[in-house]
């Protein structure tokens, strides 16, 4: 698997800082402390951000995209999505989410939206991917792609190492 090359990693400044936590806490809906100390860094190219020595979001189709160890360290309260537990062996193999394993959805969900989608026993986070259809649309559903997934546990930007 390709290895995702780290450069440029320093500190942010307090007004990009404070710019970042409100991008992330307007499209995320997560509460972040004022004083949370981030970095950033270039991930071939793509502008990634780092907290606690973790890369937490990356800079993806003029947006933030959430990272899975962002989801973990942040802890999101919109735009998931539950899949059953029959989806998870192929969802941690980066497939794209199909609609009829989904039982659960955000309903403020619009199609384009960056989502990040969770088993329905752990509630743990499987991948971050960009909605295909409505989240009210998504459970009732018997067919179909309902997430084009972006980023999935084992991927390169689950393995950087910082």
């Amino acid at each position: 698997m390709r290895e995702l090359t780290v450069k440029r990693r320093a500190r942010l400044r307090s007004k990009e800082t404070k710019k970042v936590l409100a991008w992330i806490q307007g499209e995320w809906g997560i509460e972040v402390p004022e004083d949370l100390e981030m970095e950033f860094c270039t991930l071939d190219g793509q502008r990634a951000y780092i907290v606690n020595g973790k890369v937490i979001g990356v800079e993806e189709k003029g947006g933030f995209m959430i990272t899975l160890k962002g989801i973990m360290e942040l802890k999101p309260t919109v735009k998931w999505i539950t899949v059953d537990m029959g989806a998870v062996k192929y969802l941690a193999n980066g497939a794209d989410v199909m609609a009829p394993g989904i039982t659960e959805a955000d309903p403020e969900i619009e199609e384009g939206d960056l989502v990040w989608v969770r088993d329905e026993r752990n509630l743990r986070p499987l991948c971050v991917g960009e909605a295909l259809i409505k989240g009210n649309e998504m459970a009732p559903a018997d067919s179909g792609k309902a997430v084009k997934t972006m980023h999935y546990v084992g991927d390169p930007i689950w393995n950087v190492t910082l």
